[in-house]
């Protein structure tokens, strides 16, 4: 893997941190609804299923 493609994965692992981070997080935990689901789990839901994106886009479709 080359060493652009390992900074961009050190920069999203970063940006995970700052999104897990409890302060933050505690901003989406409220009683309120989205589709039925709470806004917590449908944060936590999106975050990790973007994070997962992000890195196939990386390890994947600019791999050379």
């Amino acid at each position: 893997m080359k060493k652009r493609h390992q900074q961009k994965l050190i920069i999203l692992s970063f940006a995970l941190w700052v999104l897990f981070n409890f302060p933050l997080v505690l901003l989406f935990n409220s009683s309120d609804q989205v589709g039925g689901y709470p806004i917590l789990s449908v944060y936590l839901f999106s975050v990790v299923c973007l994070s997962v994106l992000i890195s196939w886009l990386v390890i994947t479709i600019y791999h050379e």
